[in-house]
């Protein structure tokens, strides 16, 4: 059964959620096999992004997230998620995401395929150590990292197939078992 992104209360505990988000991340996780080539390029039915803008797009919810889990260790509330939501609220989606997609065009590809394979293994582990009370069983703050992960995920699955496709690796994944290679 499909859970739906935005349904906090789905989740009786972090391990569900970990084990929920680990399963909508799978799909993604072939763009790691994707040659260099492969990863530059755009694709118009993708946002014209390419895999390697998908990667960063979705590495860059992950960075947040990561930055919020860890202050929610230690505190019940995440000043940087403040200044995250502030910053979408001033400046627009568009805004936001086009600065993204500068930060990480200025990464080498090796950085960003050492990000894309240690960033979603670090947002577990910190994910982890927060207090189930501060955002698995707190509406408002899991509502912030479903839509960092899950929600996000569900967003970008037909970016993922064109871009896919676009590289000639579409078969990579197989719909019929929940997109995993």
């Amino acid at each position: 059964m499909t859970r739906p992104a935005m349904m906090a209360d789905w989740f009786p505990d972090g391990r569900e959620f970990l084990s929920v988000e680990r399963d909508a991340f799978r799909p993604f996780e072939v763009l790691a096999n994707l040659t260099n080539s492969q990863l530059g390029i755009g694709v118009a039915r993708a946002h014209g992004w390419s895999a390697r803008q998908l990667m960063a797009h979705l590495l860059s919810g992950h960075e947040i997230a990561i930055v919020v889990a860890a202050e929610l260790v230690e505190s019940e509330t995440s000043p940087a998620k403040d200044r995250a939501d502030a910053a979408w609220d001033a400046l627009g989606g568009d805004v936001v995401n086009a600065e993204i997609d500068a930060r990480w065009a200025a990464l080498s590809l090796d950085d960003v395929r050492a990000r894309f394979a240690t960033l979603p293994g670090q947002l577990r582990s910190q994910l982890a150590m927060v207090p189930e009370s501060r955002w698995v069983k707190d509406g408002e703050l899991l509502r912030f990292f479903l839509s960092e992960t899950t929600a996000h995920y569900e967003d970008h699955v037909s970016d993922l197939a064109a871009i896919l496709d676009a590289a000639g690796a579409s078969e990579s994944i197989h719909p019929d078992d929940g997109g995993t290679a």
